[in-house]
């Protein structure tokens, strides 16, 4: 495991740390009479980096949840046929996910659009979310070539 790959997991984990300790704040801070503003945003801010994070990795690792009751079944030939059109399947299914957070990011751009509580800019997330699905898609398409040649 490389640096990066070292630095991404810690930013994952952080961001978690992060959402489970704003969380753990606002409650207690709403039962004894002193509320976190903000909270939630915040929450969701830690989650969308933690979960994009999550998908990157798990797609490098090869490690998404997969149902293998079929293709475990599938001769040798057709098992990797199988894989390579799951990977593929996959990556148009992020292409499309990209297409319409690129196209909402693109539109709101310069619309100054904030949360509503304490101002978390959308387009930073937006952006954070558009940048892991292009790297999930690039994974996925390497993988599929490098498994082509192999």
């Amino acid at each position: 495991m490389n640096a990066l790959h070292r630095l991404v997991i810690w930013i994952g984990g952080i961001a978690l740390i992060g959402a489970t300790a704003v969380d753990t704040i606002a409650v207690i801070g709403r039962n004894i009479g002193w509320p976190l503003h903000g909270s939630i945003e915040l929450v969701q801010l830690c989650v969308l980096v933690a979960g994009a994070i999550a998908l990157l990795l798990a797609t490098l690792a090869g490690s998404h949840a997969k149902v293998h009751l079929l293709v475990d079944r599938l001769r040798d030939g057709w098992q990797e046929a199988a894989i390579r059109i799951n990977d593929l399947l996959t990556a148009l299914f992020f292409a499309l996910m990209l297409t319409g957070s690129g196209w909402l990011a693109l539109d709101l751009w310069g619309g100054h659009e904030v949360s509503e509580v304490i101002g978390v800019p959308w387009r930073w997330m937006r952006l954070t979310a558009n940048l892991c699905f292009a790297a999930i898609i690039i994974a996925l398409v390497w993988q599929v070539l490098r498994r082509r040649r192999g």
